[in-house]
Formats: C-alpha cells, sequence, structure tokens
C-alpha cells in the first residue's frame, strides 16, 4: 500500500508542478541527494505507528524530507501556538472550534487554493469551509456510545439512555475542553428539550448535575479510555468515533453505537502556521492529506471518515464512521455561538463536574 501510496504522490507532484522550480528539482522522488527539510506537523497522538507508515512516510519518500511531530490534545498543541510567535509548527490538525478561534485570531494562512487541487474533490460541507481560505476539512467525526454491553446487563441505544441510574459509577464523558467537549453540551440540552441557544447552556448544565452521579471521570485523551475499559473502571463512555479502534484493541468486548436520532459531527481541520518557513512543503502535505488515495487508506486504518468525494466505502469500510446515514443525522455545532462563551461553560463544567 506504502508503494501505491508513493507512487500515487509522485504523479500529483508531476501533474501539478506545484511550488517553485527548485522546489520541484529538490523534491523529485526519493533518494535525492540533497540535505532534508523538516515539515513540523502538529497532531494528536493516536495511532502514530499507522500515521507513520500510511500518512508521513509516502510523504517523506516523494519530498525528500523529515515530519516531524508535535503532539498533544486539541486545547495543549492550540495553546502552544497561540503564545509563541515564533513557533516552528508548519501545518496543524485541529478540531473546528479551535481552528474557528485561530482563524479569528489571526494565527493561521490563508491558502492559494490554486496550489491544492485535490480541494476541488472535497465533499460539499467541507468544501463550504475552503470558502473563508483557511485550512480544509481532511476528516470528518461524530460522538457515540461505546460500552460493554455484558457487563452494563442491558442495551443503550440513545444518549438519553445515560441518565439511567443503573449507571451510576459507570460512564466517563469527554472534558468541555476536549473536541467533543461542546457536542456534550449539546446533547445535554437536547436530553431536557432546549435548544441550546436559547438559554446559553442553562438546561445542558442542570442535565449534567443530573448525570453527574453516573460520571466516573472525565477525559481529556480518547486514549485513556482504553486503560479505563481494560481495567473495568468504567463500562460506558462518549467518544467521538475516530477513537473506537484504540479502545476496542484494549478492550474487544465493546460496541459503538451511533444513535438512530442523530449525532453531533466535527471536521478535523488542517492549516498552516501563518509564520512557516516551509510554506511549499506545507502545501504539498495539505494537499496530500485531503487526497483520494491518502483518505482511501485512512478510512480503513485509522477510521477516519472521508471528505474527499471520490473515496467511496463499502458497508464493512463505513462500520463506525461518520459516513452514509451516520452523516446524513448527523447536527452541526455553531462554534460562533460556542466560542465566545466557552470560558464561561469552563467554569461552570468544572463547579459542576469536576468539584
Amino acid at each position: 500500500m506504502k508503494k501505491v501510496l508513493v507512487a500515487s504522490l509522485c504523479a500529483v507532484l508531476a501533474l501539478t508542478g506545484c511550488g517553485s522550480s527548485k522546489e520541484a528539482s529538490s523534491n523529485q522522488g526519493a533518494g535525492s541527494q540533497e540535505e532534508k527539510r523538516t515539515l513540523v506537523v502538529s497532531t494528536w497522538g493516536l495511532s502514530e505507528d499507522v500515521l507513520h507508515e500510511e500518512v508521513y512516510g509516502p510523504f517523506e519518500e516523494v519530498y525528500n524530507c523529515e515530519v516531524v511531530l508535535e503532539l498533544g490534545t486539541t486545547s495543549e498543541r492550540y495553546m502552544k501556538l497561540e503564545n509563541d510567535p515564533n513557533s516552528i509548527v508548519d501545518v496543524i490538525e485541529l478540531s473546528q472550534s479551535a481552528a474557528a478561534n485561530g482563524y479569528e485570531a489571526g494565527l493561521f494562512e490563508q491558502l492559494d487554493y490554486t496550489q491544492l487541487p485535490n480541494a476541488q474533490d472535497l465533499v460539499p460541507a467541507a468544501a463550504a469551509m475552503t470558502e473563508t481560505g483557511y485550512g480544509p476539512a481532511y476528516a470528518v467525526n461524530s460522538i457515540g456510545i461505546i460500552y460493554d454491553r455484558e457487563a452494563v446487563g442491558f442495551e443503550i441505544t440513545e444518549f438519553a439512555d445515560l441518565w439511567n441510574p443503573e449507571l451510576e459509577g459507570k460512564i466517563s464523558i469527554p472534558e468541555i475542553t476536549s473536541t467533543f467537549g461542546p457536542a456534550m453540551m449539546y446533547m445535554a440540552s437536547d436530553y431536557k428539550g432546549v435548544d441550546i441557544t436559547t438559554d446559553n447552556g442553562a438546561a445542558a448544565f442542570e442535565a449534567l448535575a443530573e448525570l453527574k452521579p453516573n460520571i466516573v471521570k472525565t477525559y481529556s485523551k480518547s486514549s485513556d479510555l482504553s486503560n479505563m475499559f481494560a481495567s473495568g473502571e468504567i463500562e460506558v463512555a462518549v467518544v467521538g468515533d475516530f477513537a473506537i479502534p484504540t479502545v476496542q484493541s484494549a478492550a474487544p468486548q465493546v460496541e459503538y453505537v451511533s444513535p438512530a436520532s442523530g449525532t453531533y459531527a466535527n471536521f478535523n481541520t488542517v492549516d498552516m502556521n501563518k509564520n512557516s518557513k516551509n510554506k511549499d512543503l506545507a502545501y504539498a502535505y495539505i494537499n496530500w492529506r485531503i487526497s483520494g488515495e491518502l483518505q482511501s487508506v485512512t478510512a480503513e486504518k485509522l477510521n477516519e471518515a472521508p471528505t474527499n468525494s471520490t473515496v467511496q466505502l463499502s458497508e464493512e469500510q463505513a462500520m463506525n464512521k461518520t459516513y452514509g446515514e451516520v452523516a446524513e443525522n448527523a447536527k452541526a455545532i455553531d462554534f460562533s455561538f460556542v466560542n465566545p462563551i466557552l470560558n464561561d461553560w469552563i467554569d461552570q463544567w468544572n463547579r459542576t463536574i469536576n468539584s
């Protein structure tokens, strides 16, 4: 598979001729004797081995470079970049919410999409996000429930089931500052039957206070759920579908549920630091991340639902992904509403959940 992806990258490089002629001559094919350049990618720490094999390895080979990772949660990495104007990060992969903050703060390069030919194949929702000129969405995921049915003793089908008193001391939910923290607020407001934009989250916090007896702890890194399930510390969790393989590798008995009544979606974006010293290489990486060839692989190996419309998944491949019917039932989070009040939510969340 890696050889196929390398061949694809080489073909794109030859067709597009992106970047300067000096760049093209230095990047044509692996084995160049010129000194390797470095591309610093800020991303999450999930499935590093697969990422190196399928995403970074082929890119390094074709562009004669070394991809260096800066790992951490969304909030950790965003805050680090925001507070360091001299950051050496070239590209950063973020959730929609954090990316929106970066656009507002002027941290990211407004892109020349003529240098991103794969953007023409983005699905409509992802294509609409490029209208601002900032980085494209390379994956879409959504929130659901993962649980040990045998340990729980009954079937869970909807988010409302989390409030069942039989689940006392058995649940973990995402921390408010994590990728799906805002989705947890929306979901709690739905439980109360209230549109969250009408009361700024008041009903959501009432619902969370009612849920608190069932919560063992919150989590910031979905990889932490693996240990909690494996040790029996929890039996149920609210989680983004991208983390299913990681959790199931440690606790194969758990199963994932995307409620038929609907879920909440999140796009992962890839943006360029406006202060990057390697913008030509950053453009190439972003174009690679949204290519159909790569997303066909990451859909299977990383459980990333594709944003490239040329990628077609079988029923088996689409399982546990935000694709097809699940994607159609996924609702959007309005970050223009969330972000201005998020600090207030964090304060109240800590008083309600973490006190």
